[in-house]
């Protein structure tokens, strides 16, 4: 009886111990990121903003300027940033009757100003205000924290006063937003 119970005892240990196995396979998974960074009007989805008009209709223009809408733009960027500003030219270019035709300078005529950023950056002096726009590159945000939707916006004054004949006069403004 002895050698029953054994052999029972033997059986019992035997099924009990044979328990399911498990092995592990790992993979490596490794994402290669390089700095990425794009600046873009959030009215056009693009890097080309909408033609702003500034219309000089009454005298009470030409007096004290005319001032546009505000101007959305938008930084994606995996890094911090800094957006500076300038015009592809020193003058305006001129489109009209007048012959030859005027030279209107840039600088101290048109303006610009930001009037909302939430770029996790500052707005640089002297933005704030209306602050003249210039052919060389200026600071406009500092410090812009890196992010998907980093919004800032900007209006734009003409002061010409009365010394210019009537036409168009047309320049363009550049954005540029650059990794730090």
């Amino acid at each position: 009886m002895k050698k029953i119970i054994t052999a029972a005892l033997f059986f019992l240990y035997c099924c009990t111990a044979a328990q399911a196995q498990s092995v592990n396979a790992v993979q490596s998974v490794m994402l290669s990121m390089e700095d990425h960074i794009e600046l873009s009007f959030v009215a056009t989805g693009g890097e080309t903003g909408n033609m702003v008009s500034l219309p000089f209709t009454t005298i009470a223009n030409y007096a004290n300027g005319v001032s546009s809408a505000a101007q959305s733009l938008k930084v994606r960027s995996n890094r911090n940033f800094v957006v500076k500003v300038k015009t592809n030219a020193g003058n305006f270019s001129y489109s009209g009757s007048t012959s030859p035709a005027p030279a209107m300078p840039v600088d101290g005529i048109l303006k610009v100003k930001v009037t909302a950023n939430s770029t996790g950056g500052t707005i640089a002096a002297p933005f704030s205000n209306f602050a003249t726009l210039k052919a060389t590159s200026q600071n406009l945000i500092a410090n812009g924290t890196r992010g998907g939707n980093q919004t800032f916006s900007v209006k734009y004054k003409g002061t010409p006063g009365f010394d210019y004949p009537a036409g168009s006069y047309t320049v363009d403004v550049i954005y540029t937003a650059t990794q730090i």
